[in-house]
């Protein structure tokens, strides 16, 4: 299905379909034309405030699910850095219902669009506004994230550059510091048996595992791939 096609196809009937496709082709993501997408089953609406929601976060999502059912037995916390739109903790609640999740963003204009998003699907999740840990005062069973990777100056598609939150894309030190701000303080948020669960950039995968080993020695440190084959996610799990 093309553009035009999903805009056609999912365009909410108050929107004019016409406007719709100048906006469209003006370069502008149809998903944010559209206002919603589909993520795991749940609707999530979107906006220029939060990034849309990939194919691999999904998987991130399906992959801490088996690991969070094989690690604990019983009810669990869960923490989310750099909630955006909300799609992982509404997900995760979803699927664990009895669970306590949290999520944190930095943004305001995001959170609002999450608090949106969990009212919509029926969820309760508590929304923080922290940067990273900073709001956050209690320990967790999982923390996960899908922070920005991004690396500064790095070449990225046009619509996504001039459309999406520069705040949720970009990060420093060749895109690792939110990986290192998290991991390098994650033991001070976390019960001794957890999880930690990272959406990484295709060519990051040995420098986050190499910071989660450095940080938990004692920890099993798993890189996987998406299903494009690539490089895209790591765990830490503690047990």
């Amino acid at each position: 299905m093309n553009e035009l096609e999903y805009l056609e196809k999912y365009l909410p009937k108050e929107k004019d379909l016409q406007s719709a496709i100048k906006r469209l082709e003006k370069g502008e993501p149809v998903q944010y034309i559209v206002g919603d997408v589909n993520f795991y089953g749940n609707r999530i609406k979107v906006n220029k405030n939060v990034l849309i929601p990939r194919r691999e976060t999904e998987e991130l999502v399906e992959k801490t699910t088996y690991y969070l059912k094989k690690m604990f037995k019983d009810s669990f916390s869960i923490l989310d850095i750099g909630t955006g739109s909300g799609c992982i903790p509404i997900t995760l609640k979803n699927f664990f219902p009895t669970c306590e999740v949290d999520a944190v963003d930095i943004s305001k204009e995001a959170l609002e669009v999450a608090k949106e998003n969990a009212l919509l699907n029926k969820v309760e999740i508590n929304l923080i506004e922290s940067d990273i840990f900073s709001n956050v005062h209690k320990k967790y069973d999982c923390i996960i994230s899908n922070p920005p990777y991004i690396k500064e100056g790095e070449e990225i598609m046009d619509i996504v550059r001039n459309n999406e939150p520069s705040l949720a894309l970009y990060a420093k030190e060749e895109g690792l510091y939110f990986y290192k701000k998290i991991i390098q303080n994650a033991k001070e948020y976390l019960n001794k048996k957890c999880l930690l669960a990272f959406e990484i950039g295709a060519q990051q995968g040995d420098d986050v595992v190499h910071i989660a080993k450095e940080n938990f020695p004692s920890a099993k440190v798993l890189l996987e791939k998406d299903m494009q084959h690539l490089n895209r996610f790591v765990f830490i799990l503690c047990e």
